[in-house]
């Protein structure tokens, strides 16, 4: 009987890490696609700075999982306590990693406030500095959810930004991208001479067409309110986050519920092996 229960455990582990070891070997390959691929996906990544630290997630992910599923199938079919015992000891890394970050968000969630946030940004924040990880990470986040600042414009008064720049009031990335187009007029269009397509001035919220240029100065320059996302990033983070809290807490009990079990099926078999 106990023979019997531990070879079903043994092939229901296989089957598991299987599915582990094929989802990891699939973000892999996307991951190094989308990477390397010469389609042009190279330079829309290295462009956006979201997307350049999502595809490394993304490898580093499928990597991890890739060596998870390795262990557990080779470990439970071939009843190697070596590759079990290495398994386990990887998942409950894992486990106690996720469980420390938990605690610590938690010891530290006093300084996830807005006035903490307002407070670095106005040290720190560069503006169009790509190499600067934190400016970089605050122009993908007030791009992609159109806004900016904390709680606003107001929010780069009295900081590094002024300082480093003192014509603007703004950075690019608070600014309507659509708002910018939407300003040229007819002399803006294309060619000075009003002939062929108009000249690409590459900013850090897009490619804006020569007739863009004006609404993009205007909108830097505080000059315009029309063109500026008026929305602090902390109400809008807030709000994305509220709609998915439910579904990423039953996501995360879920998946510490499969770490559990697998720790204790690789345990079992470990013991059991003679």
């Amino acid at each position: 009987m106990e023979g019997d229960c531990l070879s079903c455990m043994k092939y229901l582990m296989f089957i598991f890490n299987f599915f582990i070891f094929v989802g990891g070997s699939v973000l892999l390959a996307v991951g190094g696609w989308v990477l390397f691929d010469p389609l042009g996906f190279r330079e829309l990544v290295a462009s956006n700075p979201l997307l350049f630290t999502g595809v490394y997630l993304l490898l580093a992910l499928g990597s991890l999982l890739f060596l998870l599923g390795f262990l557990g199938c080779c470990g439970a079919i071939r009843e190697n306590k070596c590759l079990l015992l290495f398994f386990f000891m990887l998942i409950l890394f894992i486990f106690l990693s996720e469980l420390a970050a938990a605690i610590l968000a938690f010891l530290f969630r006093e300084h996830m406030t807005r006035e903490f946030f307002t407070r670095e940004l106005k040290r720190h924040y560069q503006g169009h500095n790509t190499s600067d990880v934190f400016t970089s990470t605050w122009n993908a986040i007030m791009s992609s959810f159109e806004c900016c600042g904390v709680s606003g414009p107001q929010d780069f008064d009295d900081s590094l930004f002024r300082l480093l720049s003192p014509s603007k009031a703004i950075p690019e990335a608070c600014c309507h991208r659509e708002g910018a187009l939407q300003s040229r007029g007819p002399e803006r269009q294309g060619s000075p001479h009003g002939r062929g397509p108009g000249r690409q001035l590459e900013t850090g919220g897009g490619a804006y067409g020569e007739g863009g240029v004006t609404g993009l100065e205007l909108c830097v320059s505080g000059a315009i309110a029309h063109y500026t996302n008026y929305k602090g990033c902390y109400s809008s983070l807030v709000d994305y986050f509220e709609t998915y809290i439910y579904s990423a807490g039953a996501l995360a009990i879920i998946v510490l519920t499969i770490e559990l079990f697998a720790m204790v099926f690789s345990m079992c078999l470990f013991r059991g092996i003679q």
